[in-house]
């Protein structure tokens, strides 16, 4: 059931695709609901659905059944001018338009609000310049947009998505084709967005480490038409990501929050040290098969902080000073 802080909540909600002789039914009766102020990450393998909510949820695709209310009303009922004052969407396409300003692609987002004419009112330019500095673009206002880097112009996207001041924001995949520290500074961006602004922020993302940090809530979405929903320590200590990424090929961590991929030799290794440099050990000792058991008693490898110094003995042999030199070592029959 609905409560007062559910800006957008469906009810019965089906999405797909309609076939010649049946629809086929991506996920069906979903009961979902985005509330202000909170980060919300939509998980789930390749196939499993998540652009297609994102586009049902922004009424760019018709849902087979079921509703979404916004703010109470039925989305499918409102003008398409009012949807646009409610709902914003960063989608992954990327822009191919030159001759383009930062200023002016964010200056867009005021459309819904400036009639055909697009003329900005003061308040316009206020709320736009509010959205450039909420994103850090100020010394790139007058730039083209097509000589930005990928994460410059998905800032960009977000800021006009900021601009349309819409108290729902959807994005899919917006970290897609950035590098690491770009992809960590979009999400940090949303989190911080979602606190400041009160918005309703709902990212699809294949990022799951960094998602299971910044999100308030997950929406892991199976490939049988399912949607489960809760904080993400919650989903992953009841075993639902396990679930939902088993594969042959790899596991899912409780521990640690990431993947383990299946390439065991067979060969045990107890492993003792402090959590750090234990952590890393393992996932290099993992890596090439072993199977790793950590000890808090002297194990047959130890990881050792000497003296501000990193060692590692295997038995009573000479210390080694490198994760490298240990898996040569081992290799080597050590």
């Amino acid at each position: 059931m609905a409560v007062k802080n559910d800006i957008l909540a469906t009810r019965k909600l089906s999405i797909g695709y309609k076939g010649k002789n049946r629809p086929a039914v991506v996920a069906g009766e979903l009961n979902l609901f985005l509330k202000k102020g909170e980060l919300v990450g939509l998980l789930g393998p390749n196939g499993s659905g998540k652009s297609t909510l994102i586009r049902t949820l922004a009424r760019m695709q018709r849902p087979l059944n079921g509703r979404i209310l916004l703010e109470g009303s039925d989305l499918a009922s409102l003008p398409m001018k009012e949807v646009a004052k409610k709902v914003s969407t960063v989608l992954t396409d990327r822009i191919r338009i030159g001759n383009l300003t930062v200023y002016n692609l964010i200056a867009f987002g005021r459309s819904p609000y400036t009639g055909m004419m697009g003329k900005l009112r003061e308040e316009d330019r206020e709320i736009v310049h509010w959205a450039i500095e909420a994103t850090g673009l100020q010394r790139f206002v007058e730039r083209d947009i097509l000589k930005l880097s990928d994460g410059e112009r998905q800032k960009v996207m977000i800021a006009r998505a900021l601009a349309q001041d819409t108290p729902v924001i959807l994005l899919d995949e917006p970290t897609a084709h950035l590098d690491l520290p770009n992809r960590v500074e979009i999400i940090r961006l949303l989190r911080k967005l979602a606190r400041d602004t009160g918005k309703a922020i709902l990212m699809s993302t294949h990022e799951l480490d960094l998602a299971l940090k910044a999100s308030d809530q997950v929406w892991l979405m199976d490939r049988e038409t399912d949607i489960r929903c809760g904080t993400p320590e919650d989903l992953v200590l009841n075993g639902s990501f396990e679930e939902v990424f088993q594969q042959e090929s790899f596991d899912f961590d409780r521990k640690t929050g990431s993947f383990k991929i299946h390439q065991n030799c067979g060969r045990q290794i107890t492993l003792s040290g402090d959590e750090v440099s234990k952590y890393w050990t393992t996932r290099a000792l993992e890596r090439e098969g072993f199977i790793v058991q950590e000890v808090d008693t002297e194990g047959k490898v130890q990881a050792l902080n000497k003296d501000g110094e990193l060692i590692w003995k295997v038995g009573n042999a000479p210390a080694l000073s490198s994760v490298e030199a240990l898996i040569q070592r081992l290799r080597s029959g050590g």
